[in-house]
């Protein structure tokens, strides 16, 4: 609900677990894909990664209790455009939305 009561936010769908959230995107086709890494059936790694191959200029943000799990070259080799740590709160993810989608504004 945060999410949407942003002006440069829609939010098109939710899912429930790694694979819906491929399928979701293939139909949907999001600008920004948010994910945790603890997910069912398929981790956020593994589901950014796979997302940036079908869709590479997508927009991902990892937002889990275990950022700390991963490093920045698995980033940068995945694609992923931030990895923010849940305990950072809702200010932290909303300014990172903000930046990704608007790059070189204020957010």
């Amino acid at each position: 609900m945060l999410l949407q009561t942003r002006k440069n936010v829609e939010v098109c769908g939710e899912a429930a677990n790694g694979t819906e959230t491929i399928e979701k995107a293939k139909l949907l086709r999001p600008d920004l894909v948010l994910l945790d890494l603890a997910m069912p059936e398929m981790n956020g790694a593994e589901v950014a990664s796979i997302l940036k191959k079908m869709m590479p200029n997508v927009h991902i943000i990892i937002f889990s209790m275990y950022s700390e799990n991963i490093g920045r070259s698995l980033t940068s080799a995945i694609g992923v455009d931030m990895v923010l740590s849940k305990p950072d709160g809702m200010i932290s993810l909303m300014k990172a939305v903000d930046d990704v989608l608007s790059p070189g504004q204020p957010g």
